[in-house]
């Protein structure tokens, strides 16, 4: 992720102490942030999904590129220093280079999400429960080619859960 960094310099910087919070689910800020050091949490309700401290680790993508509320909540755990970079659609649009680099980051993640769901399917396609959804979940996600994202579930409607 270093080219990110490197693509980046130059930007706007903000540090952080911990505890302090970037991005609230739901919220729309209209900002990306890019992690230069530190670490930071992202949390899904109050589930935490994952601990970044990768120097280049991006953060508000999904909201700017798809124009919906932040789908997770960001907050630094120990004192953090980041690019910030707005409005993020536009900032993206202006930058094919780091616009590429995050296209990249993206189609690595969906690869990853795409792949454990293959193997899932392949150990509960037998199964008649819960399970049983996998393929279709991992067809919605293969075959989402609309310009009109409409994220959230028929459990969850409302994205923010």
């Amino acid at each position: 992720m270093q080219t990110i960094l490197d693509a980046c310099r130059g930007l706007a910087e903000t540090t952080l102490p911990p505890g302090e919070v970037l991005i609230a689910e739901g919220a729309r800020t209209g900002l990306l942030f890019i992690l230069i050091e530190g670490r930071v949490e992202i949390l899904k309700g109050d589930f935490q999904v994952y601990v970044a401290s990768e120097p280049g680790a991006v953060f508000g993508e999904i909201s700017a590129l798809l124009d919906i509320p932040h789908t997770a909540t960001v907050k630094t755990v120990a004192p953090s220093r980041l690019y910030v970079a707005g409005p993020g659609g536009d900032f993206l649009r202006s930058h094919p280079e780091i616009a590429y680099l995050v296209s990249k980051m993206l189609a690595q993640r969906l690869y990853g999400v795409t792949t454990y769901l293959s193997d899932l399917k392949a150990q509960f396609e037998e199964h008649r429960d819960h399970f049983s959804m996998v393929d279709e979940v991992l067809v919605t996600l293969m075959h989402q080619q609309d310009e009109g994202f409409a994220p959230g579930s028929d459990r969850h409607p409302d994205p923010t859960l």
